[in-house]
């Protein structure tokens, strides 16, 4: 068995208000896995996520990535690592143009001339935006800058990509063009998706998170047609959607 990409152990987080977030969470991902993250609102999913890349550090347990440490002194290299796509693309582009927003963090890791360029040529490439480099962010559709988002963190060249909810606010074309752009790219996913068609669409298997413990990892297929587990964690799949 390879090395996990993401391995989890035994984390517990405590915000400083007190409130526990996190119970003792086991959750390891492979090199080539496509995971999704499951469960209710309030389940500690955006607590994870911000573990991944030192974002929030464990009250207990420890998280390594492809073997190193998440602590203080790694946070450089694992953040090139681990990628994460928040869900508003605006929390994420901030500069003139789109090529200098996908620039910004291989120009951080000290690449230069012809190498950055073909670095950020290779992102948006990736994502089918590469005739969108020189427009500004704030005049694009918000499927195109969802797209340019992912391209800032492909730019680091991830091991794993971490997804925080893809599809939402996306019309259905945008939707399924993002699901194509996916399917393509040649990562580690970690989708976190209220979006359980598209949980199916993309991630062979699923892990459901619940009141800050994993409830349920398996084949995503299993765990949607389980209908006492689907009940519990309020999980739903839309009306006329059937698997």
């Amino acid at each position: 068995m390879t090395t996990p990409v993401l391995d989890l152990r035994a984390v517990a987080y405590a915000y400083p208000g007190g409130h526990q977030a996190l119970f003792g969470v086991d959750l390891h991902v492979h090199p080539g896995e496509r995971v999704a993250l499951l469960g209710p609102n309030g389940a500690g999913k955006t607590t994870l996520v911000l573990h991944l890349n030192g974002v929030l550090l464990p009250g207990h347990g420890s998280v390594t990535v492809s073997g190193l440490p998440v602590v203080e002194e790694n946070l450089l290299e694992v953040r090139r690592r681990v990628g994460i796509v928040f869900q508003d693309p605006d929390d994420q582009l901030f500069m003139p143009t789109v090529r200098d927003d996908v620039a910004f963090g291989p120009a951080n890791l000290g690449l230069r001339g012809a190498e950055l360029e073909g670095r950020v040529t290779e992102a948006l490439e990736a994502v089918g935006v590469g005739d969108l480099a020189d427009r500004a962010p704030h005049h694009l559709s918000f499927g195109q800058r969802r797209r340019v988002a992912i391209a800032t963190v492909l730019a680091m060249r991830p091991e794993i990509l971490v997804l925080d909810e893809p599809s939402s606010n996306l019309d259905p074309a945008s939707r399924r063009e993002l699901a194509e752009i996916l399917h393509g790219l040649d990562v580690t996913i970690l989708m976190v998706t209220h979006d359980l068609p598209y949980a199916v669409e993309l991630c062979p298997r699923s892990v459901v998170l619940s009141e800050g413990t994993i409830v349920a990892d398996g084949p995503t297929l299993d765990l949607l047609r389980d209908e006492d587990l689907m009940a519990r964690h309020r999980l739903e799949l839309p009306a006329g959607f059937s698997i």
